[in-house]
């Protein structure tokens, strides 16, 4: 279970990387007359994130789950795949990525690294690895559990979005 205890160390450490980032990000966008959506739903958000790290280590520890190699491995492979993909979305955005969403009005969408292929790689990531990284120990509960609820998030969310780049006459559709 070591390597399960480093990568929960390390996907910590990453998720405050990715709140100093964003909030960089957010602050410089709303100077330049960005408008901020769905504020209502991000503590909820953050919350979910939270809680899916929190019970990466508490089911393996409560129900004394073991390392299970033949489980574990593939799912760390696939947590690194997905960590490259979000910070991949993150380099291709660059200021323009917040956890937050704040549209600027007039910019046009970002058609480049993975948006060239899909709409929102960067969710495609968190939902893989949301049941991914628990299962690298185990914690098949809580894997369970995290995706359903950041199912019914991302729903919330997508709208969100949806709604604040039709407000600033962009296409959802080429999100």
């Amino acid at each position: 279970m070591d390597v399960y205890w480093g990568l929960l160390a390390v996907i910590a450490l990453e998720r405050v990387a990715e709140l100093v980032v964003s909030q960089r990000h957010a602050a410089a966008s709303l100077r330049n007359g960005g408008v901020e959506y769905g504020r209502g739903h991000f503590p909820v958000m953050v919350a979910l994130h939270v809680g899916l790290l929190a019970g990466c280590v508490a089911e393996p520890l409560l129900l004394h789950r073991t390392f299970i190699p033949a489980l574990g491995y593939p799912m760390l492979a696939v947590v690194v795949a997905a960590n490259a993909l979000r910070w991949w979305c993150i380099a291709t955005l660059g200021p323009r990525w917040t956890a937050r969403v704040i549209v600027i009005p007039g910019l046009p969408l970002v058609r480049s690294g993975p948006y060239r292929w899909f709409a929102h790689p960067n969710y495609v990531a968190v939902v893989i690895e949301g049941a991914a990284l628990p299962l690298v120990g185990s914690a098949w509960i809580t894997a369970c559990t995290f995706t359903v609820l950041n199912a019914a998030l991302l729903t919330v969310r997508l709208r969100c979005e949806t709604r604040a780049l039709a407000a600033a006459q962009l296409s959802p559709v080429s999100l």
